[in-house]
């Protein structure tokens, strides 16, 4: 049948040689996999076809044996009424349902034996794309990790070692450097933290220093008023 001149091809093929010769493995595989679908829905729709003429020429032969039947009794009843003529028109027209069925029998049988070719096929196809599928996964993570493998053997073949380290030590200089710098920046800014404390200690000192002197002045002052008028008198 037409819908199946790509089958023979198809269930040949093997899919490692196809993914080896493929530019994109990942593709390959997946048209692989939807070539087979469309396939199997074709065939599945041939064999539904081949299907519904089987049932229609078995029904016809179930027509015609009931026909040759019918005429049989018809037969009968003509040759018990003394009518045979009659019979023999029935008995005629037996024979032309006889002819039928045979007709309608050879036909069934063809279309049988055809039905069960596109069925096997059909499963064929069906147990082809299930073998896909499931080794779709496993084909397409290899694919993946070659394409890995290879992009970084390419990366790591294409570079300056020496070049690669001088820039690193380079790097790790300026690094140094600006850790140098932070250092530095803190220290400056302790030291400048502890000249403001200095500052503030120093006032608080001085400011103590006077509150004192203030006191004792205050005091002398009290203690050397009487003093003053004792020796006036």
């Amino acid at each position: 049948m037409g819908v199946f001149s790509r089958i023979g091809d198809i269930l040949k093929a093997n899919i490692n040689d196809l993914i080896d010769r493929a530019e994109d493995p990942e593709k390959m595989v997946k048209q692989i996999i939807l070539d087979l679908q469309k396939e199997v829905s074709q065939a599945t729709q041939a064999l539904g076809k081949a299907m519904a003429s089987e049932r229609i020429a078995k029904r016809q032969c179930d027509n015609a044996e009931q026909t040759a039947a019918d005429w049989e009794e018809k037969a009968k009843a003509a040759l018990a009424a003394g009518e045979v003529e009659l019979a023999k028109k029935a008995l005629s027209n037996k024979v032309k349902a006889q002819e039928d069925l045979e007709n309608y029998r050879n036909m069934y049988q063809q279309i049988s034996a055809q039905t069960a070719q596109v069925r096997e096929q059909v499963e064929q196809l069906k147990a082809k794309l299930e073998e896909a599928k499931s080794r779709q996964a496993m084909l397409v993570a290899r694919a993946q990790m070659a394409k890995t493998q290879k992009n970084l053997a390419q990366s790591v073949g294409g570079i300056d070692a020496s070049s690669a380290l001088d820039k690193f030590d380079r790097m790790e200089e300026k690094v140094t450097r600006q850790e140098a710098e932070a250092a530095a920046f803190a220290e400056m800014s302790d030291l400048s933290k502890t000249a403001e404390e200095k500052t503030f200690t120093q006032l608080q000192h001085d400011a103590a220093v006077d509150a004192e002197l203030q006191r004792l002045m205050a005091e002398m002052g009290k203690s050397s008023a009487p003093q003053t008028e004792g020796s006036t008198i």
